[in-house]
């Protein structure tokens, strides 16, 4: 039984979710959840109970010191309300955690649970990939769902996918069979630069989020943290002429695959995040496919470059597996065309 007793009724209220593994390359979308949930202040109203979806071989709990007292965080998922906007407010739900080591359809069908009591009146479930894409450009993020009308009024694609899938489109499908509009949004991560954090990918992901609702994010340090990011992975490139031409090998792909976009309605809806930002109002929701986010994070290890010529590594801290499978946790290693997208 769900009890939310102190949560107040909410405000046309959409619930925003992601998941540390499979479906978060980079970390990007799960650092995009709590990027919100820490600028908006969000106030955690319930947690679903770890010993039912959680295998604590695979995804250990942790000990910490409490003003000398030893406390330990078990690997959950939680949920969180914030509110936004002064005008015209409306809240969004926030769920972060872990994706579950088992019993799938009782995970979902719990969120679905809340998202009822709640009056959710559609859920955004994000993700992030690895692809054949340069860090040099705009990060593509693809908005995906399995409701027809849906994709037509939002001007979203309908999965085709087949294959392999993650908590992302597990919880999106069944969402689709309770009949609750949802739409997973991913971000496409470089392959040869997949460490976390990659706070390009996650502004990429929240510009997204923001044409999707009408809404304007708070970008706090992001802008900071993916230009010095980017900075880095340059430094990085430059220092191996193998990695160097393979950069500009995508660049050139990249470049021609996108002409389309230099259109009419890549530049409106580019206006329409401007205008919004200095306005500081909420706009209406816009369509497309990709978002720009400004560059990229030189934190502490920073990222690594994978040799592509020969399977080297130059890492600046010891890398991940490579995840041609998604064997790492990562997600799948190509790009929404061939990939896991749902």
């Amino acid at each position: 039984m769900i009890e939310l007793e102190g949560v107040p009724e909410l405000i046309d209220p959409v619930m925003v979710a992601a998941f540390e593994g499979w479906n978060d390359a980079g970390d990007a979308a799960s650092a995009a959840v709590a990027h919100l949930d820490r600028e908006w202040k969000g106030e955690v109203f319930a947690a679903l109970d770890a010993e039912d979806y959680y295998d604590f071989q695979v995804n250990r709990p942790t000990v910490w010191l409490d003003e000398g007292v030893r406390k330990v965080t078990w690997p959950t998922t939680r949920l969180s309300v914030v509110r936004i906007g002064a005008g015209k407010p409306r809240d969004l739900v926030l769920v972060r955690g872990t994706e579950p080591s088992m019993r799938w359809r009782s995970f979902c069908n719990e969120i679905l649970g809340f998202a009822h009591e709640l009056g959710v009146e559609m859920v955004v479930i994000l993700g992030a990939l690895l692809g054949d894409t340069p860090h040099t450009r705009p990060v593509p993020v693809t908005g995906i769902t399995s409701d027809a009308d849906l994709a037509r009024t939002m001007d979203l694609e309908e999965s085709r996918y087949e294959g392999p899938t993650g908590i992302v489109g597990i919880l999106q499908e069944a969402c689709t069979h309770a009949g609750v509009p949802a739409v997973s949004l991913w971000a496409a991560v470089p392959h040869y630069v997949s460490q976390p954090p990659n706070p390009k990918a996650t502004l990429a992901l929240l510009n997204r989020l923001e044409d999707l609702l009408g809404i304007r994010i708070p970008h706090g340090e992001l802008n900071e943290d993916a230009r010095a990011w980017q900075l880095g992975v340059d430094q990085l490139a430059a220092e191996d002429s193998d990695v160097a031409e393979y950069v500009q090998s995508l660049e050139e792909a990249r470049d021609t695959a996108d002409l389309p976009e230099a259109s009419g309605e890549a530049i409106a809806r580019e206006f329409e995040r401007y205008l919004r930002r200095r306005d500081g109002q909420p706009g209406h929701a816009a369509g497309g496919r990709a978002t720009e986010g400004p560059a990229a994070d030189g934190r502490e290890g920073g990222p690594y470059l994978r040799d592509t010529s020969g399977g080297r590594n130059r890492p600046s801290k010891p890398p991940a597996a490579d995840g041609e499978d998604g064997a790492d946790g990562r997600g799948p290693s190509s790009g929404p065309s061939d990939r896991e997208d749902d």
